[in-house]
């Protein structure tokens, strides 16, 4: 005899929210072609042309399409990974930034919104490490494409007319872009001998260099293993409870690389009293030594802090743990390493910076005022 469990209609579950399709594809769709839009103008800015005049954002174009592709396809990776592992997702939000002093590549990027959490570690690894992945892949090409197609240095000169008034000698002051292992390995081996590789105060002309490079950037930044970052997914997914004591180790090797320009502001203090009350302690010799040889420490991104103090106090270091904690498998590890090795091969130390004009080295405009003002700097 069949048994059927009747269900009592004060049993029966309420009915879910009916979902509306503007939320689900109407506000994604806008913010992609606003996104759209303010990469252009920054692409234009890039290239040198002024974005106001909108007959000009044709030079923006190219920038856009490639930067779009990449976090697309970082972003749809995790989308189409969350949905093979039936974890209800949202399409990517895009976050366009029209402000270009506040954010020079028209965007902070994007991201997907989980609705439900993730019940096991191999979803969470599949999802963590699908849009790194995806991501990094599309930045491969793009940077290739860049390599291979390199315009001549008239190129350079047509957007700075100035550097041929100066016997085409290329200045090397300005916004400087901190290259990579996985860069310079791909000029080494895809720049023909005899070609102009612009230097990296000059790539953000270049719009297939530029965006290969940022996309090495972002997918190291994502790749932080930290907290719900999607290298803190991919490392507690791959080591368990090990996550919290990797994520604090490396939040200090971050605060460390952060603090550089500080301690050559406090350095640069200290010597300053040092001059005034003991200047012939022999201490200034100290102080020389540690300007001279600490140099490549100064030089580091102080933009670490900013991402010191986002993943200690909003992201947190910790991953909160799944329900269940199966091991992920062979075949899974083996892929979290080489997630680790493209971390390590796109990671820069020295991020975007500056070099001043008439500067030595790069302060990251935090030490320019500070050494017009002391007499004895000899710059």
């Amino acid at each position: 005899m069949d048994s059927t469990y009747y269900t009592s209609p004060e049993e029966l579950s309420p009915l879910p929210p009916r979902k509306s399709y503007f939320k689900l594809y109407g506000i994604p769709l806008i913010l992609f072609l606003i996104t759209v839009g303010t990469t252009t103008i920054a692409g234009t800015s890039w290239a040198g042309k002024s974005y106001f005049e909108v007959t000009n954002w044709q030079y923006g174009i190219t920038y856009s399409l490639l930067l779009m592709a990449f976090l697309s396809a970082h972003e749809f990776g995790h989308y189409f990974a969350s949905r093979y592992h039936k974890v209800d997702a949202s399409l990517p939000y895009f976050l366009p930034m029209p402000f270009v002093l506040l954010s020079p590549f028209g965007t902070f990027g994007a991201f997907i919104k989980t609705r439900e959490p993730i019940s096991n570690r191999k979803a969470l690894f599949d999802i963590g490490v699908a849009g790194p992945l995806a991501g990094f892949a599309v930045c491969l090409v793009i940077l290739i494409i860049g390599m291979t197609n390199l315009p001549s240095k008239d190129y350079l000169y047509s957007i700075h007319p100035e550097y041929m008034m100066n016997g085409g000698e290329i200045v090397s002051h300005g916004l400087y872009f901190g290259t990579t292992l996985l860069y310079e390995f791909f000029a080494s081996i895809f720049v023909r001998p005899g070609e102009f590789l612009p230097p990296m105060n000059e790539i953000y002309h270049y719009p297939f260099l530029c965006v290969g490079w940022f996309g090495m950037f972002v997918t190291a930044l994502n790749m932080l293993p930290i907290g719900q970052l999607d290298g803190g997914h991919i490392i507690y997914a791959m080591f368990g409870k090990h996550q919290r004591i990797i994520s604090r180790v490396f939040w200090w090797i971050l605060l460390v690389i952060g603090m550089g320009s500080l301690v050559e502001l406090a350095l640069v203090f200290l010597e300053k009293q040092v001059y005034y009350f003991a200047p012939e302690s022999g201490i200034l010799d100290v102080f020389a030594w540690l300007k001279t040889h600490g140099k490549w420490y100064f030089e580091l991104w102080n933009g670490w802090l900013f991402w010191v103090i986002v993943t200690r106090f909003i992201m947190k270091l910790n991953h909160p743990p799944t329900q269940y904690s199966q091991p992920i498998g062979r075949n899974r590890m083996i892929v979290g390493y080489i997630s680790i090795i493209i971390f390590i091969l796109s990671f820069s130390l020295k991020g975007i910076y500056i070099i001043p004009e008439h500067e030595g080295h790069n302060s990251n405009g935090l030490m320019k005022f500070v050494r017009r003002s002391i007499p004895w700097d000899a710059d």
